[in-house]
């Protein structure tokens, strides 16, 4: 699979993976378009939106992935987004266990979680910066009761 070719870098990456819904898809593409930030930060994201992803697993995107260095972390809209319950999305670490030096540091800055559309430009934002990691959505999503980023309180 070719990795995206002329994505915008400072723009946090949505990849669309479920294409069973449209009204649930343009739902989900409403919510990362909104102000985040008590209103104050336009929402910035790169939308790949190809049927060529359809069905793509988090670990098939991120092996095509690797290859994009700048990348810190990446969402999927996946059936869980496009599902009944509340609007989430996958976000994933963009480290593969074989670049960790240990078990600890995979398990602490890898790996995926749940989170809420403005969680995605609040962790976006905040990686880019190197002001929090990986590790610090993903410990606020599993105190979370339903293992969802639901933002930190600013």
């Amino acid at each position: 699979m070719e990795w995206l070719a002329g994505r915008d870098r400072d723009a946090a990456l949505i990849i669309r993976t479920d294409y069973s819904d449209e009204q649930a898809w343009a739902a989900v593409k409403a919510e990362l378009m909104r102000p985040w930030g008590d209103g104050d930060f336009e929402s910035y994201v790169h939308i790949a939106d190809d049927p060529k992803w359809a069905g793509y697993t988090s670990a098939q995107i991120l092996s095509a992935a690797l290859a994009d260095e700048e990348l810190s972390v990446m969402f999927l809209a996946d059936c869980d987004s496009m599902g009944d319950g509340p609007i989430t999305l996958l976000a994933v670490a963009m480290s593969a266990r074989e670049e960790c030096d240990s078990d600890e540091e995979f398990e602490g800055d890898g790996g995926e979680f749940r989170t809420v559309p403005a969680g995605v430009h609040e962790m976006h934002a905040n990686l880019m910066i190197a002001n929090l990691s990986f590790g610090d959505f993903k410990e606020a999503a599993e105190e979370d009761p339903q293992g969802i980023f639901q933002g930190f309180a600013i």
